[in-house]
Parts: structure tokens; sequence; C-alpha cells
């Protein structure tokens, strides 16, 4: 008995209209471990996303916040020449693209990109008519 075990997606999503979004999605799981990043928190309201990226230079990268969702792309121009041979390629210079769903008024603060390590800080900033207050009795 043979036995089907994998799932061609480039295939698959022709029987599909209108699911382009959840295809993208599956594709993306492909890159799940890449680039490598860590989360971190700091205080109750402060965050940092911390993305190795060797090779990536500051142009390379775009970064949007649109509708609660942080995305981080890059995208590395490939340049061949037939003077170099690689006899090991190990480091990654492939495309990525990283999303975050940020909570109810997180923002993005600042970013900057030092040593091959892009930062990302995040602050969640709750406006003062959102804020619980208590109401002194008289």
């Amino acid at each position: 008995m043979n036995r089907v075990t994998t799932l061609t997606l480039p295939d698959f999503h022709k029987t599909l209209l209108g699911f382009d979004r959840l295809v993208e999605d599956f594709q993306s799981f492909n890159n799940a471990g890449y680039p490598p990043y860590n989360v971190e928190k700091s205080g109750n309201d402060k965050y940092q996303i911390t993305i190795a990226l060797a090779g990536f230079v500051r142009e390379d990268l775009t970064i949007d916040v649109q509708e609660g969702t942080l995305t981080v792309s890059g995208e590395k121009a490939e340049v061949e020449t037939d003077e170099i041979e690689y006899l090991h390629r190990g480091i990654a210079n492939r495309s990525f693209t990283r999303n975050w769903s940020l909570a109810e008024y997180v923002e993005v603060i600042e970013a900057k990109m030092e040593n091959g390590m892009l930062y990302i800080s995040l602050e969640r900033i709750v406006p003062e008519e959102k804020k619980p207050k208590t109401i002194k009795i008289k």
C-alpha cells in the first residue's frame, strides 16, 4: 500500500479560490526558524524583539505596523559572480518575513541595528482615559 506523506502547496492552492492568505500562512512555516529572534519583557509594559540578521544591512530591511500586526521583512539582493565559488554556503542570504500580533495599545517605540542584530523596542501605552481610576468619596 502506498501512502502519500507530502503535500505540495503550490499544487494544492490551485484548487482553492479566495484562500490566498491561508496558503501564504502555510508557506511561511517553511521559514519558521529563520531568522532567529528573542522576545524580551522588562517591567510591566516594555518589550524588545531582537532579531539576528547576519549579512543584512538597514537598507535590506522593512518594518511596518498595520492593523495591530508588526511585520519585519528582509530582501537580500543576490550578488552573482563568476569569480567566487562557494565550497560551503552556511550563511543564510534568503529573504524573510516575520509577523507579530501586537496587543491593544502596544506601540513600536524605536528600531535600531547594531552588529548584525535588529532591536525593536515596544511599549504598552494605555491612554489616561482608559486607565483605572479611584474615585474619592466625599
